[in-house]
C-alpha cells in the first residue's frame, strides 16, 4: 500500500461517524465504508456512487477518468498483490476464489513486461543468472524463449 493510499484510509478512518450500534460480520466489525443508517455498504450501494464520484473527478480534472465500475478494483488489487511479490496461494485466499485458476487467469493481468522486471530484480539480488533454468520455461536474457 503506497503512503498516499495509507493516509486516506486514516482520513476515512478518523472522520467516521461512530454508527449506534457497530454491525459484525463473520465476527469483523469497523466497517469503513457505512450507509445513511450506519451499516456497512454493500456491492450494489457502490455501483451507484462510483460512476458519480468518476463524474464529479471528471468536472475538476482536465485528464478525466474512463467509466469504470467497482469491480474493476478486484482485479487491479489482485494485479498489483501479485506484481508486489504475494504468493498466488495468498492471492486466492485474499480474493476468495475456491479455484486458484479464477485468480490467475481472470483476475491477475500480468504482461511480459511485468516477467522481464521480475526477472531482472532476481538477477540484480544474485538469485537468477544467464543461463539458469527457470522451470523449463527457457527464458533467456531479453526475455525470449529459446529454442529447446
Amino acid at each position: 500500500m503506497s503512503d498516499e493510499v495509507y493516509e486516506a484510509f486514516k482520513r476515512v478512518a478518523s472522520s467516521r461517524k461512530k454508527p449506534k450500534i457497530e454491525m459484525m460480520i463473520d465476527g469483523v466489525n469497523g466497517f469503513l465504508f457505512l450507509d445513511g443508517r450506519g451499516k456497512p455498504m454493500l456491492a450494489y450501494q457502490w455501483e451507484k456512487k462510483f460512476p458519480r464520484s468518476v463524474e464529479k473527478y471528471n468536472k475538476i480534472y482536465k485528464v478525466e477518468l474512463p467509466k469504470i465500475a467497482p469491480h474493476i478494483c478486484r482485479h487491479t488489487y489482485c494485479t498489483n498483490m501479485a506484481k508486489s511479490g504475494t504468493s498466488v496461494k495468498t492471492l486466492q485466499y485474499l480474493m476468495g476464489h475456491a479455484d486458484i485458476a479464477t485468480t490467475m487467469n481472470i483476475y491477475t493481468h500480468l504482461k511480459m513486461e511485468d516477467t522481464k522486471d521480475k526477472l531482472e530484480q532476481m538477477k540484480s539480488k544474485g538469485a537468477v543468472k544467464k543461463g539458469d533454468d527457470l522451470g523449463g520455461h527457457g527464458v533467456c536474457q531479453k526475455g525470449n524463449k529459446t529454442s529447446e
